[in-house]
């Protein structure tokens, strides 16, 4: 497969957004690997956190956001003690964490058109609105 890169992909909207969420600038890093091997949980990792900040780096969000690696981070900073620019993995993390779950919450299972008349009529209000809620996500 041809990776083509643009500008564009180097600072998409997604990567604009997590360098707003984290606070860091991922064109700092300059992949040098001290994150990934002074991480602890680096062995239950699916892509090791250098990779993610590369494939952030290279346009390629939606791999880092299916990525494992964003929920098994431990937040415990080994990565950022460690790196020489100071990039905080796990604020990446933690901002890649949270546009998978607002994409997850803006996206409903379920209209409030498919709510039959009968459960509306007979449910309290409140009942149906939590209901909906808990069904969206």
């Amino acid at each position: 497969m041809r990776l083509r890169i643009t500008s564009e992909h180097i600072k998409g909207d997604i990567i604009k957004r997590v360098e707003d969420l984290s606070g860091q600038s991922l064109l700092e890093c300059y992949q040098c690997g001290k994150c990934s091997a002074g991480c602890p949980v680096v062995n239950e990792m699916d892509v090791i956190p250098s990779e993610v900040i590369r494939l952030l780096q290279l346009g390629q969000a939606d791999e880092a956001l299916d990525s494992k690696t964003i929920w098994i981070c431990a937040s415990c900073l080994q990565c950022a003690s460690k790196c020489p620019k100071g990039v905080e993995f796990s604020s990446i993390c933690d901002a890649l964490r949270q546009i998978v779950l607002r994409k997850r919450l803006s996206t409903p299972r379920m209209d409030a058109d498919e709510v039959s008349a009968i459960m509306v009529s007979d449910a309290p209000q409140m009942g149906v609105v939590g209901a909906l809620r808990k069904l969206n996500g």
